[in-house]
């Protein structure tokens, strides 16, 4: 933590109104010790569509409402200006969305910048705030399949196709040179770190099926974690799963070991089957939330606001989020090269 606990309610400023803001906007509304108190977008009527005092400037919202906390939900290309516009304002605590800055130099750059100022960044890296895995985890540790071999998870959120893949929602995607992974991988890259422990090495076959989109939409990325365990990201965006709704989980996953299997189904479920037997057993219901993924922004969002409040420690600062862009830079490299790539285990 930068500094002493805050105190409730922490007064909260936001940066951006776009598509994925609505969940944002919605999580902050709902807390108990957290009050929205501005919006900033460049086009000001999008940041009037809040309810919030509207601005159209960074740096004047920053002067006039002096957040507490400032929510930064921006593509990567305006993170580190957004930041540092931020940090000489003399806000002390942010949340930033990721892909967290452009590259691993420039997040390494704003991580020291901001701790050299005493403040702190979180990353908002909301899948591992899914209820599905945070059930996992708990089974894991309580050794519900005993001793754990394989991870494997099948992004299939079918939404890729055709040459207007995108535009409805989030147009930017289509330009992106680096897509699968740095927009969406990341998510598991984070969420089998923090399940699995750091990997020691990397293999990715990466393509690029639609051409109407820039960037790799395809591909296999395997990882090697602690205690031998494998882990296997299997990413098709032209693809579906069975889901009424397939953005809750975006696919299926699989934990596999010595005494039963785990499995996150498409309306979140997760479910145990014993070797031997063909019948599952509920260790959670399907997912009621209506909303994005199991509700994990209003999750992610009650986490830090807690944290600040002096009720625990953060998880996924910018500084332990580095280990994360340092892992996908390993990915891209893998996939250019063909070969597998060893890594540090920590980013510095």
């Amino acid at each position: 933590m930068s500094d002493a606990p805050l105190t409730a309610p922490i007064r909260v400023a936001c940066i951006g109104a776009g598509y994925f803001s609505r969940f944002h906007y919605g999580s902050w509304a709902r807390m108990t010790h957290a009050r929205p108190v501005a919006s900033c977008n460049r086009d000001i009527s999008k940041a009037q569509a809040t309810g919030l005092p509207a601005y159209d400037d960074v740096a004047k919202m920053l002067a006039e409402v002096q957040p507490d906390l400032l929510d930064i939900i921006l593509p990567p290309e305006a993170h580190a200006a957004t930041i540092r516009l931020a940090l000489a304002a003399g806000v002390k605590h942010m949340i930033c969305q990721k892909p967290f800055c452009r590259d691993l130099d420039e997040a390494r750059a704003i991580t020291a910048e901001a701790e050299a100022q005493g403040a702190v960044i979180v990353v908002h890296e909301n899948f591992r705030f899914q209820p599905w895995y945070r059930r996992v985890k708990t089974a894991l540790e309580a050794g519900a399949v005993g001793d754990l071999q394989q991870v494997s998870f099948r992004l299939r959120p079918g939404d890729g196709q055709g040459p207007r893949a995108y535009l409805d929602r989030q147009p930017y995607f289509q330009q992106m040179e680096r897509f699968l992974i740095h927009e969406t991988a990341v998510h598991w890259v984070d969420t089998f770190r923090w399940l699995l422990g750091n990997p020691s090495h990397v293999y990715a076959d990466l393509r690029r099926i639609n051409p109407a989109i820039r960037g790799e939409d395809a591909g296999f990325v395997l990882f090697d974690h602690p205690g031998g365990v494998r882990a296997l990201f299997d990413g098709n965006r032209h693809l579906d799963h069975a889901a009424d709704n397939l953005r809750r989980t975006m696919g299926e996953a699989l934990f596999e070991g010595t005494e039963a299997v785990l499995s996150i189904h498409g309306d979140g479920a997760v479910r145990l089957r014993r070797h031997g037997e063909t019948a599952q057993e509920d260790v959670s219901p399907p997912d009621a939330h209506d909303g994005f993924g199991g509700d994990c922004v209003h999750a992610l969002q009650s986490h830090v606001v807690s944290a600040l409040l002096g009720e625990g420690p953060l998880e996924n600062t910018a500084r332990d989020y580095l280990t994360v862009i340092e892992i996908e830079q390993a990915i891209y490299a893998s996939a250019a090269e063909g070969r597998k790539i060893a890594l540090s285990g920590a980013a510095t």
